[in-house]
């Protein structure tokens, strides 16, 4: 073989390993995992500031699917995500219990507000979810309920439950089976009553003739957690990349980024992984 055509082909061999590395090099920089998510978290914009954070720190992207929680833990039980990013306790230790998903981890936590018409009529005002549910159904007045399975519609029913009231007998109650954001829409428009995690409402642009009205009740508390699904029932699932989220998401970086976030000088959610 010539010198001439030796030289060429270890220049042919030197191009393709090249093009294989930079291959190698753009897959790692692209590894993603998808992330089955309540509403709440996506539409108060707290994944629009976290999630740059976390690709920036890993290089791993974060493909959001945001659902209520009750379909949330569904994508996790069928293997449809990576990593579930929730907020309704028991569902999340029933999901564990069932080998669906790994340990659950607490990752921060904010609180349910019943908000409504700034005027009041039903007369709601206080910090006593059951008492305030009970005068709703005194007045007849509009309720809207997210009707979707989520973390906050679990909860609304435990406060309907609380209540001593079944929530389908309420003259004025409609289920919207939709998301936070068109719920407050629906209470705003028709100047009924809704519960909303605190996140969504202070992120709510349509807030005129709306006020929270009901606050402070420590049965309000709203904890979020977050679990790996589990690859022993999903092989496909991406552990090693979900656990670095959750590693991330509750270590002082990722909780550090999540006490950052705030709206109009408001904290919309309180990290507390560590306690």
């Amino acid at each position: 073989m010539s010198t001439g055509r030796r030289f060429f082909m270890l220049f042919k061999a030197a191009a393709l390993l090249q093009v294989a590395l930079a291959a190698t090099f753009s897959m790692a920089q692209t590894a993603s995992i998808v992330m089955a998510s309540t509403t709440s978290t996506e539409q108060s914009g707290l994944f629009g500031y976290l999630l740059p954070e976390f690709t920036k720190a890993t290089g791993i992207d974060v493909k959001v699917v945001a659902v209520g929680t009750g379909q949330a833990i569904d994508m996790g039980r069928r293997g449809d995500a990576d990593v579930l990013f929730v907020h309704d306790e028991s569902a999340e230790e029933k999901i564990v219990a069932e080998g669906h998903a790994l340990r659950r981890y607490r990752v921060m936590y904010n609180d349910f507000v019943l908000a409504g018409p700034s005027a009041d009529p039903a007369a709601v005002k206080g910090s006593d979810i059951a008492e305030a549910l009970k005068k709703v159904v005194a007045a007849k007045a509009g309720f809207i309920s997210r009707g979707d399975k989520s973390g906050t519609h679990a909860a609304e029913l435990r406060y309907w439950q609380a209540a001593g009231v079944e929530p389908s007998a309420v003259a004025g109650y409609k289920a919207c089976g939709c998301g936070m954001g068109p719920a407050l829409n629906m209470a705003a428009s028709l100047g009924a009553y809704v519960l909303a995690d605190r996140g969504s409402w202070l992120s709510f642009k349509n807030r005129i003739g709306m006020a929270v009205l009901v606050e402070g009740d420590k049965r309000l508390f709203n904890q979020y957690g977050v679990m790996v699904v589990n690859p022993a029932r999903h092989p496909h699932v991406k552990v090693l990349e979900a656990q670095k989220f959750v590693d991330w998401v509750t270590s002082p970086a990722g909780q550090g980024v999540i006490a950052r976030y705030r709206i109009n000088g408001q904290q919309l959610f309180f990290p507390n992984a560590a306690k």
